[in-house]
């Protein structure tokens, strides 16, 4: 190996080992209790962290899902005369269902990518649908983009704007182990939530 490819393959182990070190601790600060470092670089830690790195206690302690959400996208485009066509609704959430029922390995993006993205928004936006805060807008943007991109792979064509629907039904309490079947109650009414159309630019799809 010559001395250039040699000093190039040094530099890049270098930069790879520097990258794995920074991410480490950034991830450690991030988890960690409040300590002075976390709290006066806060923005910077989670600028790095969310929302690909996000970190949680789920793992040992599970938070199951008490709802059925389906997140549904349709977008709009503007004809030549000037006229908006409103295509109709894609479930953005059903592929993900239909992935991980039935499978021993789901993919950990098929289980949490869209879930976590709108338990996220709803998290920052409470129910105005305001970013207030630039993690707010960061988490919006993020949302937008996922529906983007599986609306495009899934219908293509342009589009210069994109709705989400999201309906939230209740689940039901399980029947008592080895009891008598529970009569069957009324299912309480789903609720149906609109959020506000975003733009999308050319180069985004």
């Amino acid at each position: 190996m010559t001395t250039p490819w040699r000093a190039a393959v040094s530099a890049g182990a270098v930069v790879c080992v520097a990258t794995a070190l920074i991410h480490v601790l950034l991830v450690f600060l991030h988890v960690a209790p409040p300590n002075a470092v976390s709290q006066q670089y806060g923005p910077q830690i989670n600028a790095w962290v969310f929302p690909l790195f996000e970190q949680n206690w789920r793992l040992f302690a599970p938070d199951p899902e008490s709802v059925n959400r389906q997140i549904s996208a349709r977008t709009v485009r503007t004809a030549p005369d000037g006229t908006a066509q409103v295509s109709d609704w894609f479930d953005l959430s059903g592929p993900d269902g239909a992935a991980v029922e039935h499978n021993a390995f789901p993919s950990h993006t098929t289980q949490n990518m869209l879930r976590r993205a709108w338990s996220s928004y709803l998290e920052t936006h409470g129910g105005d649908d305001q970013p207030r805060t630039e993690r707010a807008s960061m988490m919006q943007t993020y949302l937008r983009n996922i529906a983007v991109d599986r609306v495009a792979a899934q219908r293509g064509g342009r589009f210069d704007s994109i709705q989400l629907r999201v309906i939230t039904r209740p689940i039901g309490p399980p029947a008592p182990a080895g009891g008598p079947r529970r009569a069957t109650s009324v299912p309480a009414p789903a609720d149906t939530r609109y959020l506000p159309v975003w733009t999308v630019a050319p180069h985004e799809h």
